[in-house]
């Protein structure tokens, strides 16, 4: 997220995200060892496969805390358009995609790169709104 202003909304944001993150990198780790290693089966290997997913589910949380706590108008609105640019960015390439793949004309894909085509999309967003706003002193 770009945000213009470091507010308290944005402040919580941060470490909510920056904890999230590390939860991630921990569990996608653990995961990855354990099932390299064949150390998870069974249930239990349920349960490790879904780990990495919980703190990028969580980090969607955060925006939408973060969107609810923000008092500043013109942030939260730019922060809008910054997701909106996201979803549409990862729903219309997962869309391309999935149709090309009914077709045989494309390799699958894992379904969770929908989620990092979404994260790469707030950086559309983020150069959508600068450009919205070059020429204007915001």
């Amino acid at each position: 997220m770009s945000f213009l202003t470091k507010t308290r909304a944005t402040r919580r944001y941060n470490v909510r995200v920056i904890v999230l993150s590390l939860l991630y990198s921990a569990f996608l780790i653990g995961a990855v060892y354990g099932f390299k290693h064949h150390l998870v089966a069974g249930p239990i290997a349920w349960v490790v496969a879904v780990l990495p997913a919980l703190p990028i589910v969580g980090i969607f949380v955060a925006i939408g805390l973060y969107l609810v706590e923000e008092s500043d108008e013109y942030v939260r609105m730019m922060t809008v358009r910054q997701a909106l640019w996201a979803s549409g960015f990862a729903l219309s390439i997962a869309t391309i995609w999935g149709f090309l793949e009914s077709f045989e004309m494309v390799q699958h894909v894992e379904a969770y790169w929908v989620s990092i085509l979404w994260f790469g999309g707030l950086g559309l967003g983020t150069c959508a709104n600068r450009l919205s706003t070059v020429g204007r002193g915001a």
